[in-house]
């Protein structure tokens, strides 16, 4: 039996199951259980050997629905506030009255009236599309609980040691054969749902002449937030050979206007030019600005012109240094053909991006731009901030 079925077997059994980040490392380990057959001993045993933090993640259209706010009022984190049940429980921190609060997420009807806050369960806000938008923990929990055929509710706590370390490598492993639990990881989850789910959708195609060669251009679908995004396709795609691609996200500034803040439009024209000699796939997401929107953006702007870099800006306007996801990316190469290929970046953590979605990055191809002066605290703070593997700077 596969593993995903046979966690989601357990799950309806009322059984527990472990959720990991990374199956080679087991790292970040939750304890996960459905909150619609939760049980006191289960929280009992959450409590025993988890961080003594109970999270419920529920979807996000159940937090609007039921009138759960953001902890961070900023709108950029998983947080909801903190609940307890107003009826049927007392102090609301024992492992019943914690048990009787998430079973109650799980029923129709409810709103914040049946709740009272603060409290001693933490819902956390998965996002909507589940993994195939963004490969985490919480997401993958709420995506077992509906693969299950249960309510999309589940109680999470992260594994510990006895010194309070969280457990990683072998001692999850030890741990799953102690208490017989399933161990699942974000990748399987995302894995069993490529094979029967689809988030975009191919609504048109034509041939594009340009300076860089003809392109095959494919629109997509986001059909979870009706958005489009581009594939421009040179020359044949193969499963089984690596694809040169570049997943380039939009910057109108750079792209269209060629501003010299940035390096965005000499890298797109750049991807294009070696696409369209050796083939491969560009892929043009849209969204704006490391994903915070072309108004954000030019409001960063303002707060650089005033002596920030790129990342403190989004983080005074209330977002992490880049917002961008690429599980709905991924999901088109894969619709493409795409199984291998050969990433033109600079930035390691799009690597690791791409690769959570059952996509195989062998190489990373640098695509360096020469820096000017206009944009070089720009590409300085990508490098020492962000990561981003720069020689020129």
């Amino acid at each position: 039996m596969e593993i995903i079925e046979q966690a989601c077997r357990d799950l309806r059994m009322g059984r527990p199951i472990i959720i990991v980040e990374d199956e080679k490392g087991l790292s970040n380990p939750h304890l996960a259980t459905a909150g619609e057959n939760l049980s006191p001993e289960t929280v009992n045993l959450a409590a025993a050997c988890g961080s003594g933090i109970t999270y419920a993640a529920l979807t996000q259209e159940m937090a609007e629905r039921i009138g759960l706010p953001l902890m961070n009022e900023s709108g950029n984190d998983h947080a909801l506030v903190s609940i307890d049940a107003n009826k049927g429980t007392t102090t609301g921190i024992s492992a019943f009255d914690r048990a009787h609060t998430i079973r109650l997420l799980t029923q129709d009807g409810i709103s914040m009236q049946d709740f009272t806050a603060p409290g001693h369960v933490f819902p956390v806000a998965a996002m909507p599309g589940g993994v195939l938008k963004k490969a985490g923990v919480i997401e993958a929990a709420v995506d077992m609980a509906r693969l299950a055929g249960l309510a999309p509710v589940m109680m999470l706590t992260e594994l510990m040691d006895e010194n309070g370390e969280i457990l990683e490598g072998d001692a999850v492993g030890h741990f799953a054969d102690q208490h017989d639990l399933a161990v699942v990881s974000v990748k399987k989850v995302i894995s069993y749902r490529l094979r029967r789910e689809l988030l975009v959708r191919l609504v048109g195609f034509e041939t594009m002449d340009s300076p860089f060669g003809r392109f095959k251009v494919m629109v997509y679908e986001d059909t979870i937030t009706g958005g489009a995004h581009l594939a421009l396709v040179s020359g044949e795609i193969r499963a089984d050979k690596p694809v040169l691609v570049r997943v380039h996200s939009e910057c109108l500034t750079g792209d269209v206007f060629h501003s010299y803040r940035c390096d965005c439009g000499s890298q797109l024209f750049e991807a294009m030019k070696r696409i369209g000699r050796e083939g491969g796939v560009l892929l043009y997401l849209r969204q704006e600005g490391r994903g915070i929107g072309l108004l954000n953006k030019v409001m960063a702007y303002s707060l650089q012109d005033q002596g920030m870099d790129t990342v403190e800006a989004n983080v005074a306007l209330g977002f992490k240094s880049d917002m961008r996801e690429y599980g709905i990316g991924a999901q088109v190469l894969y619709h493409l053909g795409v199984r291998k290929m050969r990433l033109l970046t600079n930035n390691p953590r799009k690597i690791i991006a791409i690769g959570g979605f059952g996509l195989e990055v062998v190489e990373r191809v640098p695509i360096e731009i020469p820096p000017r002066s206009e944009n070089f605290r720009y590409l300085q703070t990508k490098k020492q901030k962000m990561g981003h593997l720069l020689e020129k700077v």
